[in-house]
């Protein structure tokens, strides 16, 4: 009886067409322009914006290859890496054998937190190399003297084959 009446309100709440959502927005109004543009942006917003992708980018990466770290370390440790079924208890994820030792509470805090570390410092790297670029750039564009050029464009080696036949002429 409780399957039969659970049956009769599913199919009623699929049949009925008032829960359709709607893809349409029930506004007639036009949707106005974003208030801001990434260039009112100051460039320090940028900057941190950056950091923090690259920050939480890197995250799962870092987490692989510390965590892959800790557990070769754990192997060593343990059992010197041993080959054997019973060493690999300990190896790291693809060499793992049936019946692992998962890290205890510690181990993984430890790897949480150097793995952030890791990723927080390889952000300020890449930082650092960005903001030294940009004063590169910002000193080479102020030591450019101002005014205007004229900048004349030839073809590769009709200059020189002018040249040699005026000198042949002559």
């Amino acid at each position: 009886m409780k399957k039969i009446f659970f049956l009769i309100i599913l199919f009623s709440l699929l049949l009925n067409t008032a829960h359709k959502a709607s893809a349409q927005s029930l506004s007639t109004t036009k949707p106005t322009e974003s208030t801001y543009k990434s260039s009112d942006l100051p460039q320090w917003v940028k900057d941190i914006r950056r950091f923090d992708i690259i920050t939480f980018g890197i995250f799962p990466f870092s987490m692989f290859f510390v965590t892959t770290v800790t557990d070769t370390l754990r192997w060593r440790d343990a059992n010197g890496l041993d080959f054997s079924e019973e060493g690999r208890r300990y190896a790291p994820w693809p060499l793992k054998s049936a019946g692992a030792v998962e890290m205890t509470n510690d181990e993984f805090t430890r790897t949480l937190y150097i793995a952030a570390g890791v990723s927080v410092g390889l952000a300020l790297i890449d930082l650092i190399v960005v903001n030294i670029k940009r004063a590169v750039e910002r000193r080479r564009m102020e030591s450019i003297p101002s005014g205007s050029y004229e900048i004349v464009k030839t073809p590769y080696g009709t200059q020189e084959a002018d040249d040699s036949t005026d000198a042949e002429k002559n």
